[in-house]
């Protein structure tokens, strides 16, 4: 039942600690796609006279995230799944956001709640237990997390990045709570709620809890540390504008 089990998981066999470094993701579907996203989100900004520094960042950080060995890790830790989230959502959504157009809907505070709404709910249904075992059954559930949750991290941060009112400053500070409620939930737990790593976190020297509790720490802090950045960040430009206005 395990064999059919990991047979099925995108990234393959669970990684042993002697074997990690040899464990890239060489999918050519993959290095197309990513390949193929980044050319033409660059090329959109060099035709549009914007830096595409950030763009470069953002996707290289991103295809890292999901062609080096921390994806064969990942079926063996939940802490490497969630160090794999982080990395898409804390480092490479935002750069991506950043070097988006500055299309007029983004600026709407209804696409700031509507962006909110679904990442918070995007990122609660996919670290539950039954949905986040189910991204090891078939590949097509796998992408549809990443997808979903990456695709909502951009939109979000693209909303926080361009908007400096206190709606923004409110939709900051939630990310930041329900991020940190979330990796508080799951660190908190005394029991090991994620089945597919029952079996695989031993040869790492760690128990299915600790494993879990670490998981719940990566998301934890740096999350809720960056989103309340964002919060602060908002504050901070708010006040300078009162301090820029005519008197």
């Amino acid at each position: 039942m395990a064999g059919a089990l990991y047979g099925a998981v995108y990234c393959g066999a669970p990684a042993l600690p002697g074997t990690l470094a040899e464990r890239f993701n060489l999918d050519p579907l993959l290095i197309a796609v990513l390949a193929g996203i980044a050319f033409t989100h660059l090329t959109a900004n060099r035709r549009a006279g914007r830096a595409s520094s950030a763009a470069a960042a953002g996707w290289a950080i991103a295809a890292a995230a999901l062609i080096s060995p921390l994806c064969a890790l990942s079926v063996s830790l939940f802490t490497a799944r969630v160090a794999q989230h982080m990395i898409l959502l804390l480092a490479a959504a935002p750069l991506v956001a950043s070097s988006l157009p500055r299309w007029r809907s983004i600026e709407r505070p209804s696409f700031l709640w509507s962006a909110t709404i679904a990442f918070f709910a995007l990122l609660w249904f996919w670290h539950m237990p039954a949905p986040y075992a189910a991204t090891f059954r078939a590949p097509a559930i796998y992408w549809a997390m990443h997808v979903s949750l990456f695709g909502s991290g951009v939109l979000l941060w693209a909303a926080l990045l361009r908007q400096h009112s206190a709606q923004a400053l409110a939709a900051g500070l939630v990310t930041s709570i329900q991020m940190g409620m979330l990796g508080a939930v799951i660190c908190l737990a005394s029991w090991p709620m994620y089945a597919p790593h029952y079996a695989t976190t031993q040869a790492w020297g760690l128990t299915p809890l600790a494993d879990q509790q670490m998981g719940g720490v990566v998301m934890w802090v740096p999350g809720c540390l960056i989103f309340l950045w964002i919060a602060v960040r908002t504050v901070a430009a708010m006040w300078q504008a009162l301090e820029d206005a005519p008197v």
